[in-house]
């Protein structure tokens, strides 16, 4: 019996004739996250890569938990791969579900049948496959509307797959897939869920901080650089750009009207941010705005600051309750690290 992780597509699925691009790309992101996993084998069927160890030091377990945090994915099976013969499918799938079933009260059948060549239809499947567990595990019983764990076999073009665990993945596209743009990342909670939510839509994200020494710490550049390591899960490498700004934040306060200090400043910071963006291959601007969220983010504000630049500015955040941001930071590990009171 062979294991092996089923990754199921998500948005990939849709594509066209240019499907095979996107599927190229997130395979390439697969293999470089699990790297420190070990040695698999890569293919792919169906709407699905099969990733299967092929050394004893594969770590099946950590390349899960990584391949969670990868955008293009849809679900993640750990799965037995096993003949498709239904007397080999009991035989060696009741031991396999063993740990799982041991544990819980109750379980329901799923079942899948893509080859349609094989001689029993699916409701005969999770018949049979259901009175085999039956079988196996007394201790259970059925229950088709609240089961503590959903039992799926998939009968596929070359082998049948079982496993009772179907983990949601990250959805969206793949890294890369999109672009790349720059993140104006302030260290607050908001620029790093904007990050997120962007290379979900498939973009490669890089960051760029504006620094004031001495009025901004050494330690609030490293909690910004914690946030890049934190978003590196998600996002990929990101390549970090730490821009002195005390200089010119003299300079505005010196010979700027204080009302019109804030948006003066934003709008040096968007230029520069350009700069580097185009210099760096990025074709947008990322911002964690938020639309009446402080006053420097009214509509009128943001048309102001956004003059500045020629080039798209994405805020993935402009619409969103402050309670939804602040859950996806706390879903991605970000927002411990934010607010720290540097």
């Amino acid at each position: 019996m062979q294991e092996v992780i089923m990754v199921k597509y998500g948005e990939i699925a849709l594509k066209g004739l240019n499907k095979h691009t996107f599927e190229d790309m997130l395979i390439r992101n697969i293999k470089r996250r699990l790297k420190t996993c070990g040695e698999f084998d890569y293919s792919r069927r169906q709407s699905t890569v099969y990733i299967k160890p092929t050394s004893e030091d594969a770590d099946i377990d950590e390349a899960i938990e990584k391949l969670k945090c990868i955008f293009g994915i849809a679900a993640i099976q750990r799965s037995a791969e096993l003949p498709k013969n239904w007397d080999d499918i009991v035989k060696e799938g009741m031991p396999y579900l063993k740990d799982t079933l041991d544990c819980v009260r109750t379980f329901k059948v799923d079942a899948k049948r893509s080859d349609k060549a094989f001689p029993m239809k699916t409701p005969d499947i999770q018949r049979e496959l259901g009175g085999a567990i039956l079988s196996a595990y007394p201790h259970l019983k059925v229950d088709v509307h609240n089961p503590d764990v959903t039992v799926i076999l998939e009968i596929r073009d070359t082998h049948a797959f079982i496993n009772a665990e179907k983990l949601p993945g990250q959805g969206g596209m793949p890294v890369g897939s999109s672009g790349n743009a720059l993140l104006l990342l302030s260290g607050g909670i908001d620029s790093p869920v904007a990050a997120y939510m962007m290379a979900k839509r498939g973009l490669n994200v890089d960051a760029i901080h504006f620094q004031s020494p001495p009025y901004t710490s050494e330690r609030a550049l490293m909690k910004v650089e914690e946030l890049c390591e934190k978003l590196t899960p998600y996002c990929g490498d990101i390549r970090f750009y730490c821009v002195p700004f005390t200089e010119i934040q003299e300079a505005l306060r010196d010979n700027c009207p204080e009302e019109y200090f804030t948006l003066i400043m934003r709008r040096f910071m968007m230029e520069i941010s350009q700069k580097i963006a185009k210099d760096d291959g990025c074709g947008a601007l990322i911002t964690g705005e938020n639309l009446g969220q402080v006053a420097s983010q009214t509509m009128e504000a943001m048309q102001v600051t956004g003059a500045v630049v020629d080039i798209p500015i994405f805020m993935p955040l402009v619409g969103m309750d402050k309670e939804e941001i602040v859950t996806i930071a706390r879903k991605i590990g970000t927002l411990e690290t934010s607010i720290l009171p540097y």
